[in-house]
């Protein structure tokens, strides 16, 4: 595959690098333009937990971005929610507390978005900030098989021989999960019946992208399909990419919420997302930033 591998030794360079810059910046006294509201409520004496909903993909690189704002900025923590895409939207739905949302895919984002295609948001929700809606990354859509496999599964082809003759063992994600989503598309693409193939055996399932790629790294699968940045942070090796043909592209949506406890501070965090630091993590395990 013509992917650029990053090894997790990389990516740990990278937050290491920009954590330190973090640091030197909170020594020399600088405040960042994203921070004034911020810097006036750390002046005041208060705090602020931003409450961040995100896709399971995002666990590590969020992670490490947000030890990097809170060290720019002290008065700022962070409560993350991470799992799958259409539980997290259903969550929302519900009433749950959140000033960030980012999907793993647009039809969750969409299914909360009141100016998004009734044909999509079907009943009419309107939790969404279209203002503040960006699409902030974009993914990709791997096969990886267990390290030490000998199966020959090589290739999306060879995956679709093997599925065909009912052989091995394959997990994706659930149906409403995005990454299960965009696997549909690709057993669609090569003429496979998913419902079949799932009563024979053939499929196990996830209910999130970090299942499916726990069960690989295990090889309680024969193969399963990921994100590549989940295979990068899992030490997984992917064997074939996706083409946008297969399943289209992966567009991970950012927005703050309507009913955000925290509005303005969200606006200011998913504004550093934005940024070239950011993006330094985001890119270092496999995300292009937007």
């Amino acid at each position: 595959m013509k992917t650029d591998l990053i090894s997790r030794r990389s990516f740990l360079s990278v937050v290491g690098a920009v954590g330190a810059a973090a640091a030197l910046t909170a020594c020399g006294g600088a405040v960042s333009s994203t921070a004034s509201s911020t810097a006036a409520s750390e002046a005041a004496g208060e705090s602020v937990e931003l409450i961040v909903f995100a896709a399971a993909s995002l666990t590590e690189t969020l992670n490490a971005i947000a030890q990097d704002y809170s060290a720019e900025n002290p008065g700022v923590t962070f409560r993350f929610n991470f799992d799958s895409s259409g539980t997290l939207k259903t969550q929302i739905q519900e009433g749950a507390d959140c000033d960030l949302f980012l999907s793993a895919g647009q039809k969750q984002m969409n299914q909360l978005d009141i100016t998004a295609s009734a044909d999509v948001n079907t009943d009419g929700l309107d939790f969404v900030d279209p203002s503040t809606r960006v699409d902030l990354l974009e993914n990709k859509v791997v096969l990886c098989v267990p390290e030490g496999s000998d199966k020959g599964i090589d290739s999306f082809d060879a995956l679709a021989e093997h599925l065909k003759a009912e052989d091995i063992l394959f997990c994706m994600g659930n149906s409403d999960v995005p990454v299960g989503q965009y696997t549909q598309k690709i057993l669609a693409y090569y003429d496979l019946d998913e419902e079949a193939l799932a009563v024979a055996g053939v499929i196990t399932y996830g209910s999130n992208v970090k299942e499916v790629t726990t069960q690989i790294s295990e090889g309680s699968v024969d193969a399963g399909v990921v994100y590549c940045t989940d295979a990068y942070s899992a030490g997984l090796t992917p064997v074939d990419e996706a083409t946008a043909e297969m399943c289209g592209q992966v567009i991970y949506p950012a927005a703050v919420l309507k009913a955000a406890p925290n509005a303005e501070a969200a606006r200011e965090f998913l504004a550093y997302l934005q940024t070239d630091r950011a993006a330094t993590v985001f890119e270092g395990v496999g995300f292009t930033a937007m």
